[in-house]
């Protein structure tokens, strides 16, 4: 008998907070039960595929002690939406930089497979006096 569709939606979501908590652990050796090999992921103007791109955000140079927060999270099917707030520590300064972020993630099979979304970068970069605080004029 088929899941009821809740019941999946709530393992895809647990999926994705287990994907979500190794920005904190740095464990990308658990990438390997929750994210497809070939994972097709959307955003910054790219369309890329490969496992090896998540873990390289998971293990960016001079940011340390993440901490995420999800602040909305919404499951149906095989898709989950994440609203979140990524802190992290700078190494360089020690000060926190925070990092907001919107994925759309689509699951098969207990697995991310493709995945959608922006983070606001330019606002961690603000924060850490790597760009301007205004954008200059195109």
């Amino acid at each position: 008998m088929p899941d009821a569709p809740d019941s999946s939606a709530r393992r895809n979501a647990e999926v994705v907070r287990r994907y979500l908590r190794i920005f904190e652990t740095r464990q990308v050796a658990d990438l390997e039960e929750l994210v497809a090999e070939d994972v097709l992921i959307h955003g910054a103007g790219q369309h890329v595929r490969g496992r090896h791109h998540p873990e390289g955000a998971i293990l960016t140079p001079g940011l340390s002690n993440c901490r995420v927060r999800i602040d909305d999270l919404f499951a149906a099917e095989d898709r989950v939406t994440v609203a979140f707030t990524l802190t992290y520590t700078h190494d360089r300064t020690g000060r926190d930089l925070t990092m907001t972020g919107i994925k759309s993630y689509r699951l098969r099979s207990g697995k991310i497979v493709e995945f959608w979304g922006e983070t606001d970068v330019y606002g961690l970069l603000r924060q850490a006096n790597l760009v301007p605080d205004e954008i200059p004029a195109f």
